[in-house]
C-alpha cells in the first residue's frame, strides 16, 4: 500500500492567512471604526464640510507617513523630515520676495537642495555606520537653526509673507494650492447637504501613495527595499545595491518634505521658520499604525496612508466632539502601543492560520 505525502511547500494558505499577512488590514479595520464613533457621535464630522477639514490634515501628514514608511521598511529613520517642509517653503519665499528669482526656479532650487540634503543624511548614515536616527537627528537641528537664525538675519523676521503678489503665484497655487468644489445639493435636507471641498493635497497624496504602492509591490526597486530592511548583510551578499537604496530612500523622504512644503506655501500663501518642526513622531506613529515594523523589511505604503488617515479624522473629530484638543497626544500615545501590539499579534496569527 502506498503512503501519499503532501509537501508542505506547496499547502495552501487559507484566505485569513493571506488577510491577515497584509499590513495595512489593521489600520484599515481601525479607520472604519474611528469614522464610525466621529460620524455618529457628532453632527458635523460626516459632512461635506467636515470631510473637507480632516481629508486636508491627514493629506500632508499621509503624504510624508508614507514616504517615511518606505524608509522604515529599508530598515531607517529620518528625523530631520518635518524641518525639511519648512526649510523649503522658506527658500522658495525668500528667492521670490527678497532676490525676485522666479518662482518656478525657486521651486527647483528648493527641491535641489531638499535632495541634497536627504543625499547627505543617506551618506553619512551608510559610510558612518551611525544609527539613522542620530544622524538625522543632527541633521534636524542644523535645518531648525537655518530656518530661525539664518531667515531672520536674512530678512530680518521669522516667517514670509506676501507671497500672493510674487509673479506666477497663481500658477504655482493651480499646481499645489487649489481646490476642487463638489456639490452634493441633490441631497437636500441631510447632514450630506453641501460643497465637499477636496484640496490639491489630497489629490498628491493619492498619487504618492499609488506610486509607492506600486514600487513596492511590483518593481524590483521595491524587492530591494525590503531585502535591505529585513537583512542587509544578505541582500548585499545576492548583489542587491544596499548603498544605492537606503540612499534613495532618504532622498525619497527628504522629496515628500519639498513636496509638503509647497503644498502648505501655497494653500496658504505664508510660511513660518517652525513649520513642520515637530511632526516627525507623528510621521513614524503613522507608519507603525499602518503595519511597519521598527526592525524594517515589513510594512504597507497604503497602511500608511490610513494611519495619517486616523490621525486627521481623531484629531478634527476631537474639535467636532467639543473634547480638550490635548487628549490628542494621548490618543497618539495608546494608538502606537496598540498599534505595535496589533502587529506583532497580527503577524503571529498569520504564521499559524492555515
Amino acid at each position: 500500500m502506498t503512503t501519499l505525502t503532501v509537501d508542505e511547500r506547496i499547502s495552501s494558505t487559507s484566505t485569513l492567512a493571506k488577510v491577515l499577512k497584509r499590513p495595512e488590514i489593521g489600520a484599515f479595520v481601525a479607520a472604519l471604526a474611528i469614522f464610525a464613533f466621529f460620524a455618529v457621535s457628532t453632527d458635523v464630522f460626516a459632512t461635506p464640510a467636515g470631510a473637507s477639514t480632516w481629508l486636508r490634515g491627514a493629506s500632508t501628514i499621509g503624504i510624508m507617513a508614507v514616504a517615511v514608511a518606505l524608509l522604515m521598511i529599508g530598515g531607517e529613520f529620518d528625523l530631520s523630515a518635518g524641518a525639511i517642509t519648512g526649510f523649503t517653503g522658506l527658500v522658495v519665499g525668500i528667492l521670490t520676495t527678497e532676490y525676485g528669482l522666479n518662482i518656478w526656479a525657486a521651486i527647483l532650487v528648493s527641491l535641489g537642495l531638499a535632495l541634497a540634503v536627504g543625499a547627505v543624511n543617506g551618506i553619512l548614515v551608510m559610510r558612518t555606520g551611525l544609527p539613522s536616527f542620530i544622524v538625522t537627528l543632527g541633521t534636524f537641528f542644523v535645518l531648525q537653526g537655518i530656518d530661525l537664525a539664518g531667515t531672520k538675519a536674512l530678512i530680518g523676521q521669522v516667517a514670509i509673507q506676501g507671497m500672493s503678489n510674487v509673479p506666477y503665484y497663481d500658477q504655482a497655487k493651480s499646481v499645489f494650492g487649489s481646490t476642487l468644489t463638489i456639490g452634493f445639493d441633490w441631497m437636500p435636507g441631510t447632514r450630506f447637504d453641501g460643497n465637499l471641498s477636496v484640496f490639491a493635497s489630497v489629490f498628491w497624496w493619492l498619487a504618492v501613495t499609488a506610486v509607492a504602492t506600486w514600487i513596492l509591490l511590483r518593481t524590483r526597486t521595491g524587492n530591494w527595499i525590503f531585502s535591505v530592511g529585513g537583512a542587509q548583510q544578505s541582500a548585499r551578499q545576492v548583489g542587491v545595491p544596499v548603498f544605492k537604496t537606503k540612499v534613495g530612500l532618504f532622498m525619497t523622504t527628504a522629496g515628500a518634505g519639498w513636496l509638503v512644503g509647497m503644498l502648505l506655501l501655497f494653500s496658504t500663501s505664508t510660511v513660518q521658520s517652525n513649520t513642520g518642526v515637530g511632526q516627525e513622531f507623528i510621521y513614524i506613529i503613522c507608519a507603525v499604525v499602518g503595519g511597519c515594523l521598527m526592525t524594517g523589511g515589513y510594512g504597507s505604503a497604503i497602511g500608511a496612508a490610513l494611519g495619517a488617515l486616523i490621525y486627521g479624522m481623531v484629531s478634527q473629530g476631537i474639535v467636532y466632539s467639543g473634547w480638550d484638543n490635548n487628549w490628542l497626544r494621548a490618543f497618539l500615545g495608546v494608538m502606537l502601543l496598540a498599534a505595535v501590539l496589533l502587529n506583532e499579534w497580527v503577524r503571529k496569527r498569520a504564521e499559524t492560520a492555515r
